[in-house]
Formats: C-alpha cells, sequence, structure tokens
C-alpha cells in the first residue's frame, strides 16, 4: 500500500484520493483550532504561499483526540481561515491514533519514528513526504515550520 492508495475527506465532505497530489511534496499536519500552538498555522500558511508553485502541498487535518478541537470540521476550518489566513486544504476531523485513526495517520506514524513510540503525541505533528509518497521528515508539535523550511527545500529540488 502507498500513501496515494488512501482517502480523505475535505472538511466539505467531499471525498478524494491523495493520488491527486502523486509527484508533489505533501506537508500533512494534525490541527487543532484551540491549541497552544495553534498560532502555526500563519507559518504553515506562510510556506504554502512560498512553495506552491513549486509543488508543495500543506494538508491539514483536525483532530479532537486531544480535546482542542471545535464541533465540526466546518467550524474548525472557518477559524483557521479568517484568525490565521488559511487556504490550504483543511479536512475532516479524524482520529489520530488508536482503532479508530484515519488510515493516514496509521500509514504515517508507521512510516516513521516519534519519540518515545510512533504514536502522535500532541496536535500539530507534522509529516513531510517527498514526491515519491515516502516519508521523509516528522517533526513535533513544538517544532515551528520555519524550523525545518530547509527540509522542504532539499524535498522539493528533488
Amino acid at each position: 500500500m502507498s500513501i496515494y492508495d488512501i482517502n480523505v475527506t475535505l472538511e466539505d465532505g467531499t471525498i478524494y484520493s491523495l493520488e491527486r497530489y502523486k509527484g508533489k511534496p505533501m506537508l500533512i499536519v494534525n490541527t487543532a483550532s484551540k491549541c497552544g500552538f495553534t498560532p502555526q498555522f500563519e507559518e504553515l500558511e506562510g510556506l504554502y504561499e512560498k512553495y506552491q508553485e513549486q509543488g508543495l502541498v500543506v494538508l491539514g487535518f483536525p483532530s479532537n483526540q486531544f480535546k482542542q478541537e471545535l464541533a465540526t470540521a466546518e467550524e474548525a476550518a472557518s477559524q483557521c481561515r479568517l484568525t490565521y489566513g488559511v487556504t490550504f486544504p483543511m479536512h475532516e476531523i479524524v482520529k489520530v491514533n488508536g482503532k479508530e485513526a484515519h488510515p493516514i495517520f496509521d500509514y504515517l506514524t508507521s512510516h516513521s519514528k516519534g519519540f518515545l513510540g510512533n504514536s502522535v503525541k500532541w496536535n500539530f505533528t507534522k509529516f513531510l513526504v517527498n514526491r515519491n509518497g515516502e516519508v521523509v521528515g516528522r517533526y513535533a508539535s513544538a517544532d515551528k515550520p520555519s524550523s525545518f523550511e530547509e527540509d522542504i527545500q532539499k524535498v522539493l529540488a528533488q
């Protein structure tokens, strides 16, 4: 199975395959609109604006697994769009850990090592996927997106 075999659902309920992004680097983030790390939306949007013409796709997946998300995907997406000007795709609220974890997070966590195990520890864990669909970077909640911009540049250059 590859990452491109996974279907995801946008905030408006539209289902699509990640095959849509085949050949493009992806930065996939589990988000929350009521978290201390929520201001990272601003840097994530900045990276998206700066590198989208080179192919970078940023994908936000709200999760309430840590009890810091609004009631619906539409509310969560609206909050980040209004407050932080987010234009990258936002998706339905998903679980990131456990038996009910969304397949995208099962895939990401099984293909990258985390601190103290592979599970997602908190909101705003970030995964960098190269043009071949391989997870090449995993960044903790406290890692500001600007701190791994060089890694993004390397993936874009490949």
